[in-house]
């Protein structure tokens, strides 16, 4: 049987998301479509708007054969640990023919010769990149400048600048460093770019559509950017009198967890410092997320890295030494969902992986599974649809 997989968050599952399903089978001809997909929090360091189970339902009621989760160690994450979690449990598998993942580029091997780069890091790429993290640039504008130097093609190097792209290098890079047998493949992005805001008239940006979820009164104008089974979920979440999930909703619980604490320093890896007091003075007056953010921010300290960083210290990855966990390929395979053909491939995982499957988790099973709970009870404070403890009690959706 010959796999494909893609790394995916539907937040929500949209029309660009179906294309690239369909483009992916297409261009591999594979059998069937996985995907490893982020479970309630995501990289850009916000709530997912939907909770996972719906998500992976959705996935599934769409196409995808098979959904396993990425534990919110590696999803709540820098491009490259969220990269790296994905692709080292896509290898553990040991059945996996080809990664498919979109880019603003399409082309795999102008982005293989920068992921080239970036995995093998000669000499003068690190030294360009030490320089310019000491003058106080972002990682990513850092490894810009360290790539330009090391490249005479300026197309190529302008590849470093778009979202799609960036996480596409790290999965090549990945694929690279794993010595891994997957192919990467490339699908060009159509529409809204990744951070659009308003809905597009081809394909809508996901955080076009996250725009209209929240008000009952705007959600039907998704219909035409979402394929039917999408929106099917979504009606009956609002029918059911769920609340979608979103980072306003931390904000007094964040406030509750710094001004009660002893000690505000915070042991994240991202979260140099000095900052804490910066997010100490600027919980004081914000009233939104975005308040809240927009104050902390500093030229070194992106709005996606503050985000990240606020999401992880709501959770409780200060409770844990994120940093040495991270390096490590998750010890697990979570089941969320799967159809006929990714019981087949379940089959298949069951015989050569090196990693266990499992459909459930428990506490004390391993420190990754004792944040995806943490993460799942904090989770739970944001959306009324979802219990405390239902991390114990859900099932994944199997058709059978």
């Amino acid at each position: 049987m010959k796999i494909a997989a893609v790394i995916s968050e539907y937040n929500p599952f949209h029309n660009g998301h179906l294309y690239h399903l369909n483009k992916t089978r297409e261009q591999t001809n594979a059998d069937a479509v996985i995907t490893i997909m982020s479970g309630n929090f995501v990289q850009r360091g916000l709530p997912a708007s939907i909770d996972k189970w719906s998500r992976a339902k959705t996935a599934i009621d769409c196409g995808i054969d098979l959904v396993i989760e990425l534990p919110a160690l590696y999803s709540l994450s820098s491009a490259e640990i969220f990269a790296y979690g994905a692709v080292s449990l896509l290898n553990s598998l040991n059945v996996i023919d080809y990664l498919s993942f979109g880019s603003e580029s399409g082309n795999i091997e102008d982005l293989k010769k920068i992921a080239n780069i970036i995995a093998f890091e000669s000499d003068d790429y690190k030294r360009i990149l030490k320089l310019n993290l000491k003058t106080g640039l972002p990682f990513h504008k850092a490894r810009f400048e360290a790539i330009k130097y090391c490249t005479n093609n300026s197309d190529i190097t302008n590849l470093v600048k778009t979202s799609n792209n960036i996480l596409a290098l790290e999965y090549i890079k990945h694929l690279i460093k794993l010595e891994s047998s997957i192919t990467p493949v490339t699908i060009k992005r159509l529409g809204g770019d990744y951070n659009s805001q308003g809905l597009n008239s081809s394909y809508s940006s996901a955080t076009a559509i996250r725009k209209h979820l929240n008000n009952s009164t705007e959600y039907e104008h998704i219909m035409k950017h979402v394929p039917e089974k999408s929106f099917e979920i979504i009606e009956n979440l609002y029918k059911e009198g769920s609340e979608f999930s979103y980072e306003d909703k931390m904000v007094d619980y964040l406030k509750y967890k710094m001004f009660s604490s002893k000690d505000i320093n915070i042991n994240l890896p991202e979260a140099s410092e000095g900052i804490e007091n910066k997010i100490f003075n600027a919980l004081k007056t914000a009233t939104t997320f975005d308040d809240l953010v927009s104050n902390i921010k500093t030229k070194r300290y992106t709005y996606t890295r503050i985000s990240r960083i606020l999401c992880q210290y709501f959770i409780g990855f200060d409770e844990y030494n994120i940093e040495t966990l991270r390096k490590e390929t998750c010890p697990y395979a979570r089941i969320l969902g799967a159809n006929s053909k990714g019981r087949e491939v379940l089959k298949l995982i069951k015989k050569s992986s090196d990693i266990k499957l499992i459909s459930n988790i428990h506490r004390g099973e391993s420190l990754v599974s004792d944040l995806e709970n943490q993460s799942s009870y904090a989770y739970s404070l944001l959306n009324n649809k979802i219990d405390y403890d239902y991390e114990y009690k859900k099932k994944p959706y199997i058709i059978i």
